[in-house]
């Protein structure tokens, strides 16, 4: 599959990068930096755009058959999340069949009914304004027609739920969540749905 990855350089971006190589797709990282990419792995292609025009954007992803958006705001503008996302959204939206896959936090999730892990006071002050942020984002998303550490391969999917072990612990590392993911792209069961992952 040809796949547009935005963020290729970043966190869980080049985790996903890697998958997406590793089984034979065809990618367009799309990144703001290219010399952060200085030498691609055979069958990448290295794009630049910054996403702040929805007609550059679709430019930058003509010839995928999905975009994948691990695209990281700056930690003083969180909700910039917000406008990517309704660009991208805005540059799929002239009739392309093309699936838009969007990384995206567990702040939004439920941990009881009714109540997120924002709701909850569980997360810490730092990390509230991004979470609100992703959560705003996702509300894009809707209204439209991680951590670095092992690969286990060995994680558990769900919808809306926050996954979380007895401890009541939720983690997941980067190299599993990219493994999800492209799970995810190469066999959709999420179709314009949330999902979570965890151990």
């Amino acid at each position: 599959m040809k796949v547009a990855l935005y963020g290729a350089t970043g966190n869980s971006g080049s985790r996903i990068l890697k998958e997406l190589v590793s089984r034979g797709h065809q990618v367009i990282a799309i990144v703001r930096n290219p010399a952060k990419l200085p030498q691609p792995a055979p069958g990448v292609v290295i794009k630049q755009d910054d996403l702040s025009d929805s007609k550059k954007i679709a430019a930058a992803i003509n010839g995928a058959e999905a975009v994948i958006s691990a695209y990281a705001p700056p930690q003083d503008d969180v909700d910039a999340i917000v406008g990517v996302t309704q660009r991208q959204v805005e540059a799929l939206n002239h009739g392309s069949k093309v699936r838009l896959i969007v990384v995206g936090g567990a702040g939004g999730l439920n941990v009881a009914p009714g109540v997120t892990l924002i709701d909850s006071g569980y997360l810490p002050e730092p990390v509230l304004p991004i979470a609100k942020a992703h959560s705003k984002a996702l509300n894009v998303l809707r209204a439209s027609t991680i951590e670095p550490g092992t690969l286990t391969g060995k994680f558990r999917l769900g919808t809306d739920e926050l996954i979380a072990n007895e401890r009541q612990e939720s983690r997941i590392s980067m190299e599993d969540y990219a493994i999800a993911l492209v799970d995810e792209l190469e066999k959709p069961q999420h179709r314009r749905q949330r999902f979570s992952i965890g151990y």
